[in-house]
């Protein structure tokens, strides 16, 4: 224990832990107040850059489970979020650093993968830019953000089920199977029904004779 004298006759004993629980308490105390100010200071927080990797890396494939995305969907991110801008980031940029990040072997990457080619992408995005700014401004494009067009495939298949069920464009067998209006016939469209009337098919009078009967009665 080490002992401290003031200037009058008051002596103080310091205790030998004293100093550093009042270290710890100021990193502690630091830290909260950190991330106290990064909660209210409007960054976009990395759940966020997240949310839009698996909403990407799910896109256009119903079998993909958001935990990695391929190089398809990567350029798709950056053209949709506007990471490449044509200038200071193309699409070659972005091929370039999705191959350098990827496993040598793999066709996808994983989020942690993600962010380093996005730490890269941002110092040529944001050039000028520290690169904690430039990240935090690269996340920003990002943040919100879902893949373009979506709903584009569901009209197109309508307009192709509505092309497919024109009968007006249907030809040879089909086409009897449906009148003028587009009703279908039922079955006198779908088989060939044998003519027991006695009568030749192309003959055209066919009851005309039962009317004129009638008609001398």
């Amino acid at each position: 224990m080490g002992i401290e004298e003031d200037g009058e006759t008051h002596t103080h004993i310091q205790h030998p832990f004293s100093s550093s629980l009042a270290s710890v308490s100021k990193i502690v105390h630091f830290t909260v107040r950190s991330d106290s100010m990064a909660e209210g200071s409007g960054e976009v927080s990395l759940a966020e850059v997240e949310t839009a990797f698996r909403k990407f890396a799910v896109h256009g494939d119903t079998k993909a489970t958001g935990n990695e995305m391929n190089g398809k969907n990567f350029v798709k991110l950056c053209k949709d979020c506007k990471v490449i801008d044509g200038k200071s980031v193309t699409s070659t940029d972005v091929d370039i650093i999705f191959s350098k990040v990827k496993v040598k072997s793999a066709r996808v990457i994983t989020f942690e993968q993600f962010t380093q080619a996005m730490a890269e992408l941002a110092t040529k995005r944001f050039k000028g830019k520290s690169q904690e700014e430039a990240v935090q401004l690269l996340y920003g494009l990002m943040a919100g953000k879902e893949p373009a067009n979506i709903g584009v495939t569901k009209v197109t298949k309508a307009s192709a089920v509505d092309r497919l069920t024109d009968s007006s464009k249907f030809t040879g067998s089909h086409k009897e199977r449906f009148d003028p209006s587009g009703k279908g016939k039922g079955r006198v469209g779908r088989e060939d029904i044998p003519d027991t009337s006695g009568y030749v098919s192309t003959y055209k009078g066919q009851g005309t004779y039962d009317s004129k009967v009638k008609g001398d009665e």
